[in-house]
């Protein structure tokens, strides 16, 4: 995973992966997906990013894992 945020166009993305983008939604305003031939996410881009976070410059994140109730609802959620 590799974070950036470009201040000129205040634009934060997250690459999940290097595979190349297929697809791209806006699926909230401000908020775009990126997606490879396969549909999988690979990509995230949050523009505006300033106003939209604290900090887009000191991106902080944790890994945790869900309980299996929770994780089967967000995955029957996103299809």
């Amino acid at each position: 995973m590799k974070i950036t945020y470009d201040p000129e166009v205040d634009i934060l993305r997250i690459i999940f992966s290097n595979a190349a983008i297929e697809e791209s939604d806006e699926e909230k305003p401000g908020v775009i997906f990126d997606y490879d031939q396969s549909g999988n996410v690979v990509g995230l881009e949050i523009i505006d990013a300033s106003k939209r976070m604290d900090n887009p410059r000191s991106v902080e994140y944790s890994i945790i894992q869900l309980p299996h109730r929770m994780a089967d609802a967000v995955i029957r959620w996103s299809k």
